[in-house]
């Protein structure tokens, strides 16, 4: 299939857009410390408010599917990535938790919808294309979210306040990210790939041969939920580092994560998926250990570093394992992979934040630290040589 110049600016186009999401969410999961000190949010609360974003988010990113099919995903994804901003800049300039709690809800409702909108186009570029290009596209926001937590560093270095860390980036982003919006791929670039997608993920599959992969996504997101959520609250109230830096163990993770994606596709064809996910299995558990007993920040830092080198590879391992295991109905498997995307966010952020709470968030980092070992048990689902499963295809009636 032919990759006209129309389709590279459509892609080169996306990228800029997830690359903007990193960003935003960075600077948000970076500065809750600052947040939480601002509007007095205490302890016991705020994992309430931490559950709410992805809650929202899956109710964000279902009633895309709706406006969607009125509309397009790229009239969805242009709308929302901006809102995504300005809720952004509303979490900075409110000074009352109820106004919290409001840009909380925008921003997760949004997110949702851009999130969906930016797979579906994604999803539709890879069919246009011919190949797999999905993973630069996470790459993008990996790069991101170097980016967001790069700047939210710089704003503790400086005290910058809430409202101008958050206002100047949002000023940059929403202008980037609507030019950026004048490329996105539509339907006549596209093709008819979107309603291919569509179809292929209507097809009917069985749960029970995606339930071990199911469980490694939800492990693995619940193990970055901690990191996005938890570690500079971590470093601050538990390892007593300064405000900056604690903006520096998410930094680290997402660099060690995006090099760790750059290069895993390459460890993949030399010692097979099994192998790599153990590994990254490994190195996860040991960088919550490493966290754990930190007995300062640094220490703190090289764990959460770890963790990145060692989840890099597990989730889009889950979904190539889930490919593989339904080779027909491709789009339907990852579909339903994703949902656990936000399953495993809505449990890790409060269930380590109650576990730190009751008793100390030491020993909360065991928690996922666990859960992410038990992914050993089903990692031979990760083998090519499992035998794939044939997708019911609903009948037409004549």
């Amino acid at each position: 299939m032919e990759v006209t110049g129309r389709l590279r600016q459509a892609r080169a186009a996306l990228l800029v857009s997830f690359l903007c999401q990193g960003v935003a969410f960075a600077l948000l999961v970076t500065r809750i410390p600052a947040i939480q000190h601002r509007y007095g949010v205490s302890d016991a609360l705020l994992p309430a408010f931490l559950a709410a974003v992805p809650v929202l988010a899956g109710v964000g990113s279902i009633a895309s599917e709706h406006v969607v099919r009125r509309t397009s995903a790229r009239a969805v994804l242009r709308t929302v990535q901006p809102l995504v901003c300005l809720s952004l800049v509303g979490v900075g300039a409110g000074d009352s938790v109820w106004q919290l709690a409001l840009s909380l809800a925008a921003f997760g409702l949004m997110v949702g919808a851009l999130d969906a909108s930016m797979n579906m186009l994604g999803v539709g570029l890879q069919h246009r294309y011919g190949r797999s290009i999905m993973l630069g596209f996470h790459a993008a926001f990996s790069l991101g979210g170097i980016v967001g937590a790069s700047l939210a560093w710089a704003g503790a270095h400086w005290h910058l306040t809430l409202l101008t860390l958050f206002g100047c980036t949002a000023a940059v982003l929403i202008p980037v990210s609507l030019a950026a919006s004048l490329r996105y791929a539509g339907p006549q670039e596209l093709a008819g790939a979107e309603q291919a997608a569509a179809e292929a993920a209507g097809r009917s599959i069985p749960w029970r041969p995606l339930l071990p992969l199911c469980f490694a996504m939800a492990a693995a997101y619940i193990a970055d939920a901690t990191v996005s959520n938890w570690s500079a609250k971590y470093l601050q109230d538990t390892l007593h580092s300064s405000e900056e830096l604690a903006t520096v163990p998410y930094n680290a993770y997402m660099v060690t994560m995006l090099l760790g994606r750059a290069l895993g596709d390459a460890g993949v064809q030399r010692w097979g998926a099994v192998a790599v996910v153990r590994a990254g299995v490994v190195l996860s558990a040991l960088g919550f250990a490493v966290a754990a007993v930190a007995p300062e920040p640094w220490t703190g830092i090289l764990g959460f570093t770890l963790l990145g080198v060692g989840l890099c590879a597990i989730v889009p391992q889950v979904f190539a394992a889930g490919g593989r295991r339904f080779p027909e109905a491709s789009d339907a498997a990852v579909a339903r992979l994703n949902l656990f995307n936000y399953v495993g966010f809505l449990i890790g952020s409060p269930l380590v934040g109650a576990v730190g709470d009751a008793g100390s968030y030491r020993v909360a980092l065991a928690v996922p630290m666990i859960l992410v070992l038990t992914v050993l048990v089903v990692s031979r689902t990760f083998s090519p040589t499992v035998q794939p499963v044939p997708a019911a295809v609903p009948s037409e009636v004549g």
